[in-house]
């Protein structure tokens, strides 16, 4: 890195301080924006501000309160390296701050901050200085410095990063694409969990919506002779949930044996066949009666489970298609609020997974529904959650294809989960937040819900809450992520060098009221393996544990990231 007087010399601002240094930086903003042949109003709208700001900005009458913004609007000009380099030297001669100012802060104008902006925040710290060194403020901005320059010219994190490698046996993540959104909320709902039990039980955590499937539910199990229906399972659970005020998910399944006697039997113990009905007629009844006697309770109807997968379901796409179009007309005049989900497909990490997708939308299954379901996980229990990523980007494109944008509702996990060993409880605690936050990264790929499976089974390798007992620690501190998120609007997520963290290192950023009419930056950050030593940045206030301490920080202070979430929240 070039010393103080080199840098100066290189970049021309040496001796600019105060209102000469204001005039060098506008002028170079105006430079840029004149070069760019962006008008006011265009570039304003690329990086979240007002035209009439940009303009102060430009003729001199006005300085950038913070650096996130000057990086914004050189990106969106096509600055290079020596450009940013000479318009952050302006910058911090005009205001004559001389450390890092850390991570996105409050300022004229500010609108949600594009994944640019979190750079700062997530700005490492070397192993030189990890300690008292790293509070030195011209260091700190040297380092923020090259994070940017590392950030505009598209490279990796800045070198000297610390963190500690994954392991071999930890496969890195792919397809995660960092981005950024107008903030919108974070919706209770995503936090959903598949019930394994029929006695009506609910969870003692804090969740946010309920599929029914491997509840005693299946068709077999409500209807176990033409025309004659037991709704006394299903009754409980719906009654539980609305106890808790938890929307259901209905799953349909398990054609029973009378309906089609001479199919493939499903891996279930009722009989039930992994086929549709023989005549389609069982089918409409089935639908209508189920609609007719749950009425409101059911707010959404997944209409078939792993659809693609044989032990479930083995007949035609074209009969499938069909069954979709049918249940869909009569459960949209039954219920015109109740959202449709498109049978789910499984094994998307196999190229038949997509073939079947194509398919089913080929001949215009998804025309009939609200949304799609998937089965997201991972190829091994012990991969890290983040590798579920790779196939929600695989899905999206395959809708590409297919011509269809729908929200994707991911539905559970492989039908081979309990055979794999239980997870250790530290590893299990961590999986199950990073299995929501995972979610909460795919949005930027329309994934709207995910269903853990399960609650209430004490027998798979990550359990949350087995029936009758307390939550596990995984439970707990799922319950956790969801009291911080409470009211949060999300605006950005991204790792690695995209936005200038070490490669192992994940982040999504968020506003959460501060109950004083306020929304304040908070930022999550996690690993998928190893750790990472971290800045915290300017206006940081306190870290938060999924254990429920906390503790207080300021700006020249680092945190560790690990393969275990914590919260930032900044002032």
């Amino acid at each position: 890195m070039l010393g103080r007087d080199s840098e100066a010399d290189a970049t021309g601002v040496e001796g600019l301080e105060g209102p000469e240094g204001a005039k060098e930086l506008a002028g170079v903003l105006a430079g840029l924006k004149e070069r760019s042949g962006l008008s006011y109003q265009e570039l304003g709208r690329r990086v979240f501000t007002s035209s009439s700001t940009l303009h102060r900005y430009c003729n001199g009458k006005g300085t950038p309160g913070d650096y996130d913004l000057i990086v914004r609007i050189a990106k969106e000009c096509g600055a290079d390296a020596d450009e940013l380099n000479k318009l952050l030297r302006c910058w911090r001669a005009a205001t004559g701050q001389g450390q890092d100012p850390g991570p996105v802060s409050a300022a004229v104008d500010r609108g949600p901050s594009p994944v640019v902006g979190t750079a700062f925040a997530g700005a490492p710290v070397s192993a030189a200085t990890a300690g008292p060194a790293a509070r030195r403020p011209a260091l700190g901005m040297r380092f923020a410095l090259a994070a940017v320059m590392a950030l505009v010219v598209l490279c990796t994190a800045v070198a000297s990063a610390p963190y500690e490698a994954a392991p071999a046996a930890v496969p890195a993540p792919t397809g995660a694409t960092s981005w950024a959104q107008t903030p919108k909320p974070v919706d209770p709902e995503l936090f959903g969990v598949t019930m394994n039990s029929s006695s009506g039980a609910m969870p003692s955590f804090r969740t946010g919506a309920l599929r029914l499937w491997d509840s005693e539910t299946r068709w077999a199990q409500v209807e176990p002779a033409r025309g004659e229906y037991d709704w006394s399972t299903l009754d409980r659970l719906l009654d539980g949930a609305e106890r808790e005020g938890l929307p259901a998910l209905f799953v349909f399944g398990g054609t029973p044996a009378w309906a089609a006697p001479d199919a493939r039997k499903a891996p279930y113990p009722d009989g039930s066949r992994a086929a549709p009905p023989d005549d389609l007629n069982d089918w409409d009844a089935f639908v209508r009666a189920l609609v007719r006697h749950a009425g409101a309770r059911i707010d959404a109807y997944e209409l078939w489970v792993m659809a693609n997968h044989e032990h479930h379901y083995n007949g035609s796409v074209t009969t499938l298609v069909e069954m979709t179009r049918r249940a869909s007309r009569i459960i949209r005049e039954a219920d015109r609020n109740a959202t449709v989900v498109c049978p789910s497909i499984t094994e998307l990490w196999s190229a038949e997974a997509h073939e079947y997708l194509l398919r089913f939308a080929e001949l215009g299954g998804y025309q009939y529904c609200d949304a799609a379901g998937i089965k997201l996980y991972q190829r091994r229990i012990t991969d890290p959650p983040e590798t579920m990523l790779e196939a929600v980007r695989k899905v999206d494109r395959t809708f590409q294809l297919a011509g269809y944008h729908l929200p994707l509702w991911n539905t559970g996990t492989t039908q081979t989960l309990p055979l794999n060993d239980p997870l250790e409880e530290a590893t299990a605690a961590d999986h199950a937040v990073r299995f929501y936050l995972t979610g909460l990264y795919a949005r930027n790929w329309n994934l709207a819900r995910m269903y853990f499976y399960a609650w209430g089974n004490g027998k798979i390798p990550l359990v949350l809450q087995a029936e009758g007992q307390p939550p596990t620690k995984a439970g707990l501190f799922v319950a956790r992520l969801q009291q911080w998120l409470a009211h949060a609007d999300l605006r950005s997520c991204g790792h690695g060098g995209q936005i200038a963290l070490p490669e192992n290192v994940w982040q999504c950023e968020f506003l959460i009221p501060d109950g004083r009419g306020t929304d304040r930056t908070a930022r999550i950050r996690w690993t998928h393996a190893g750790t990472a030593d971290t800045r915290v940045g300017a206006d940081a206030r306190t870290v938060e544990y999924l254990d429920s301490t906390t503790r207080e920080v300021d700006h020249r202070d680092t945190v560790r990231v690990t393969e275990r979430p914590v919260l930032i929240r900044y002032g």
